[in-house]
């Protein structure tokens, strides 16, 4: 077949046939390149897939709307009529060229020919923009169109996409916001359920930790994959993306922070109210939300607001663990309708509802103080402090009437029980100094009492025995 046996012979008729009719097409090209893989030791030993990969890279170089429309992050205000947001669509119907009426994709490629195809691109210097795009399609066509994990998949179908997932992360250009948020998720949820490497998975998460002010609060609730019934979403992983964030911000306005910290009270808001949320995991959220707010952020309603829903859900909760998760809450920086609903929240520590009554009282007299700007305004906030103080002085007063309670309960029983043993009465005084002693310690009053009543002017109670 060749032209020493005779001229114009089959093998010159075939090259002759690619170079002029395959090659410079780029539909005819990716056919020829796909139905090569049935003959592939044949394809590579004649040059046929070097031949491929060259024309449709020079291609990509010349025009690189062949690979699909960069995607764009969709924007709040707009809506896309008849698409999905952040949707990869690359155009379906190209006519670059004479004979292409439709143009056939990238990700028609078997995943062998198709990684060295990107590979190339990303060396010769394509757009990433477009790579990404293409990318972003392959995982469309090849895990989302089909269901990822399940008993129905069969274990070759879930290797082939744990194959593709872990070739897309490692084939995505390293350039930031290339893809929208939301598709980054995407993409980590699917390597999480295919169970692709410890490195897919990282990749991901710094990926999306580079861009995590472009977030949802559905996009951080990641379900949670295993038999351990710890909490229903990962919030390791929600760990992992925002110290990813933290390393990877450069930018000098701050504002990536405070969105930062407000998504992550949101997130604290709605995992609130899972049962199985240990506490140790709600505060790790809560203090790196604190953390990311740094000076700028207003307030610590939204911390206080999931407080309360975990509080409301986990009523299961010790009166010490209680006051560990309140630990997070700067009183100082809680607006005044806050502060008046948590001295109020009877779900809220004692000890706690105390701390924030001092810290407003302490607010209402340097605001008097200091900030008097008319008879009017230094008449409602006397007003307001005077009712602060009733307010403080009926807590207090209250809390005083059931450590007295408990003290004649247990007077009565450390009674029978002297009566019982005959013990003597130094062992008796003893005991019931030591008794007293711990039920002080419980409700934080060992220390405090002489504290409030120094900080609160009122009358002396006259026990009743001494009227």
């Amino acid at each position: 077949m060749t032209e020493t046996h005779s001229p114009n012979n089959l093998l010159k008729k075939a090259i002759d046939f690619l170079e002029e009719r395959v090659l410079p097409s780029w539909n005819e090209t990716i056919r020829a390149l796909r139905l090569s893989e049935k003959l592939l030791q044949q394809a590579v030993h004649l040059g046929l897939i070097d031949a491929c990969l060259s024309s449709i890279i020079a291609k990509a170089q010349v025009e690189p709307h062949l690979l699909g429309k960069p995607i764009k992050a969709p924007k709040m205000d707009e809506s896309s009529e008849g698409e999905e947001d952040g949707e990869c669509r690359p155009n379906a119907r190209r006519k670059l060229f004479v004979l292409d009426w439709q143009s056939e994709d990238l990700t028609t490629l078997p995943l062998r020919f198709y990684e060295l195809v990107i590979k190339a691109m990303n060396q010769k210097g394509v757009p990433p923009g477009y790579v990404a795009a293409s990318l972003c399609q392959y995982v469309k066509r090849w895990i989302c169109s089909s269901p990822t994990g399940g008993e129905t998949m069969s274990i070759c179908k879930r290797n082939s996409q744990r194959e593709v997932i872990e070739a897309v992360e490692r084939l995505l250009p390293h350039e930031p916001r290339l893809l929208p948020c939301t598709l980054l998720f995407h993409m980590l949820n699917s390597a999480v359920t295919l169970e692709a490497s410890a490195d897919c998975r990282n990749g991901f998460e710094i990926r999306i930790g580079r861009q995590l002010d472009q977030a949802t609060v559905t996009d951080l609730l990641i379900p949670f994959q295993g038999y351990a019934t710890e909490t229903q979403y990962d919030i390791g992983c929600v760990k992992r993306i925002l110290k990813s964030f933290y390393m990877n911000y450069t930018c000098s306005d701050a504002s990536g922070f405070i969105k930062v910290a407000d998504l992550i009270e949101e997130l604290l808001a709605e995992i609130a109210s899972d049962v199985d949320l240990e506490v140790n995991s709600f505060l790790a959220l809560a203090e790196m939300s604190l953390a990311a707010s740094l000076e700028n952020h207003t307030n610590s309603d939204g911390i206080y607001h999931a407080i309360d829903i975990y509080l409301d859900k986990h009523r299961f909760l010790t009166e010490l663990e209680k006051e560990e998760v309140c630990q997070v809450l700067d009183f100082q920086k809680m607006s005044p309708e806050a502060c008046e609903h948590a001295a109020r929240n009877e779900r809220l520590p004692l000890r706690v509802v105390v701390q924030v009554l001092f810290t407003e009282q302490l607010k209402l007299r340097e605001t008097v103080q200091f900030g008097k700007d008319g008879e009017e305004e230094a008449e409602e906030n006397e007003g307001k402090l005077s009712r602060t103080e009733d307010e403080l002085r009926i807590e207090m007063e209250r809390m005083n009437s059931k450590v007295m309670e408990l003290e004649r309960e247990c007077g009565m029983m450390r009674k029978e029980m002297a009566d019982r043993s005959g013990g003597s009465h130094k062992l008796e005084k003893r005991g019931k100094v030591g008794m007293w002693g711990e039920i002080k310690r419980k409700f934080g009053c060992m220390n405090n009492m002489h504290d409030c009543s120094s900080q609160v002017k009122k009358k002396k109670k006259v026990h009743p025995r001494h009227r």
